[in-house]
């Protein structure tokens, strides 16, 4: 009964995005572009300007063939900055981000009509993928490895990248590698439970759980994440990249105590970008949760909070956050 019920719930999703298609105007429609085993990067975005040339060129370099993002009405120059870009195709929508799911319905429209059969990585544009050996191997070879295994989902956790000090004390300047100034990050203390309705993991903690939802850490922001799918049409996200259905492509650890390839999404909200789209997004009240999380973030920025701590580990590599444990190499040498 369960099994059916969501299926009548993976329909009723992408029924939801046939819907919500019409509120995409296309900008720059280069999908013609988009060769047959192309890897397809696909994002949701809103007055990002500052943070694109970095974001770009942080996947061209890692090997995403082709872009698909959808522009929700921004103000300052992202429109007009990525219809320039040639391997770029451009959605732009004055629609409500909340009224589409969060923009979960305008990716799964854009994921079943571009992404069927390709590779797909669903991200924001503070978020930077990091897996095994992606140091010396381009993405191509993740997912060459993982078709060769029949593996058609990729988790990532997602890893909240800080400074040391005040968030606003060292300004970002456009096409800088956020990282740079957010260098450091939580190496433990992550609470791990398995939802038993979609089987995917639950993980929360992290910076914004000790931080910003210490009195509250059951509500703090989920870290789980899906982003890398061999996608296919019937394929729908349910909330964010948390998790899919089809279920199965959420059984991306092993029950028997081993441990699956995964990697971590390096996730640089925390630069000095970020007391304007606190104030922004306030006065929008477009995202989860009547936008709780920016209303905590709103009352402890007022502080100038320093996430930095004792424990706070600063990053190297890959090869580190596998020692720590919070990505996996699994069998893949």
């Amino acid at each position: 009964m369960q099994s059916y019920r969501l299926r009548l719930k993976r329909r009723r999703l992408l029924l939801r995005a046939l819907r919500k298609r019409h509120a995409l105007k296309p900008v720059a429609r280069r999908t013609d572009a988009i060769k047959p085993d192309d890897i397809l990067l696909f994002a949701t975005l809103r007055n990002e300007r500052v943070r694109l040339p970095w974001f770009l060129r942080y996947y061209r370099e890692l090997g995403i063939n082709h872009f698909l993002i959808v522009d929700n009405d921004s103000d300052d120059g992202s429109r007009e900055y990525l219809a320039a870009q040639k391997d770029v195709s451009l959605w732009h929508t004055t629609a409500s981000y909340k009224g589409s799911r969060y923009g979960m319905d305008w990716m799964n429209w854009l994921l079943a009509r571009y992404g069927h059969r390709h590779w797909t990585l669903t991200v924001d544009p503070d978020e930077f993928l990091v897996f095994p050996f992606c140091d010396t191997r381009p993405i191509r070879a993740l997912t060459d490895w993982l078709d060769t295994y029949e593996i058609r989902s990729f988790p990532a956790m997602l890893l909240d990248m800080y400074p040391k000090g005040p968030i606003d004390a060292q300004p970002y300047r456009e096409g800088q590698n956020p990282l740079d100034i957010a260098q450091w990050f939580d190496s433990g203390d992550y609470t791990i439970s398995r939802n038993r309705k979609f089987n995917n993991l639950w993980i929360q903690g992290g910076p914004r759980a000790r931080m910003f939802f210490a009195d509250d850490p059951h509500n703090a922001p989920s870290l789980n994440k899906i982003p890398l799918v061999k996608w296919q049409r019937r394929y729908a996200y349910t909330s964010s990249t948390h998790m899919l259905l089809p279920r199965g492509l959420n059984m991306v650890f092993d029950d028997w105590g081993g441990e699956k390839v995964s990697g971590c999404l390096l996730h640089a909200k925390f630069i000095s970008p970020l007391t304007a789209k606190v104030s922004e997004e306030l006065e929008r009240r477009e995202h989860f949760a009547g936008s709780r999380e920016y209303m905590v973030y709103s009352e402890q920025l007022s502080t100038e909070p320093d996430l930095w701590c004792k424990w706070s580990e600063k990053y190297i590599n890959w090869r580190q956050l596998e020692i720590l444990g919070l990505m996996s190499k699994g069998n893949w040498a």
